[in-house]
């Protein structure tokens, strides 16, 4: 099982973004791929799932850059004495990142029919990419990796949730043969397809979006949001000490 020790590392690599020129110079940086390489979003339930999974543990330490989403983030971050940075949840950042990026051939693994081609279609027509391939969320990791063997896209884009989208990620990064920047984006073709709708701005900006998210879905997000905001409230307050301890025994050394 994964110690708290696995968890503090993992969000110590988190970029914190704090500028938009440091996000513009981000972008650029993600342009220029040229090996396999993933982008995922670290927020309170990713928190959650590594804490107890060997495995979401692994998927998210083969990512090659983690990006702070989310209030749940901020406020740990925060109580951490960590930098917090911008919230660069995957819902903008991706959008964004796609229409600054050069042409490239995009492929979409993930969702399904018919908010699968309703948001590859909106991506087509705001953004001057190649859409070459799109596949819904539901097949083996194998499919995903022949599909992406056989169109060579230079950008894939998960929509699968967490942890399965990680784990598909880890395995691409490790099977392709040529430069591709994989993106882990939980929900984002179902909000581009206008399944599901965004919080207003003023709710989400005063980081509520969570609210607005479970009352469209109570059923599924109950747990994540209910039951699993209090088993992270405990899971920072473990990394608090932790890092408590850590400066405390720095200290010692050090007098």
């Amino acid at each position: 099982m994964p110690t708290p020790q696995h968890i503090d590392a993992l969000v110590d690599r988190i970029r914190c973004v704090q500028t938009e020129e440091e996000k513009n110079e981000l972008i650029g940086h993600l342009a220029q791929t040229a090996k396999p390489s993933i982008v995922s979003f670290v927020n309170a339930h990713a928190v959650n799932l590594c804490w107890h999974s060997d495995a979401a543990l692994a998927a998210f330490q083969a990512s090659d850059l983690l990006l702070r989403d989310g209030i749940g983030l901020k406020l740990a971050l925060s109580a951490l004495g960590r930098p917090v940075g911008l919230n660069m949840n995957g819902t903008d950042f991706i959008p964004l990142l796609l229409r600054r990026l050069p042409p490239r051939r995009v492929a979409v693994y993930g969702t399904e029919s018919p908010w699968l081609e309703a948001a590859r279609d909106r991506l087509a027509a705001e953004t001057h990419h190649d859409y070459a391939d799109i596949q819904h969320g539901f097949h083996d990791d194998g499919h995903y990796v022949a599909c992406a063997r056989r169109t060579r896209p230079d950008v894939i884009v998960l929509a699968m949730g967490m942890p399965r989208q990680e784990r598909a990620a880890a395995r691409l990064k490790a099977e392709l043969d040529h430069p591709a920047l994989i993106i882990n984006g939980g929900a984002i073709m179902d909000f581009l397809a206008h399944r599901f709708e965004r919080a207003p701005v003023c709710i989400q900006r005063a980081g509520l979006e969570w609210v607005y998210r479970l009352a469209q879905e109570p059923r599924r997000l109950s747990r994540r949001y209910l039951v699993g905001g209090v088993g992270f409230v405990r899971n920072v307050m473990i990394l608090r000490r932790l890092a408590g301890a850590r400066a405390a025994g720095a200290q010692a050394q050090g007098v």
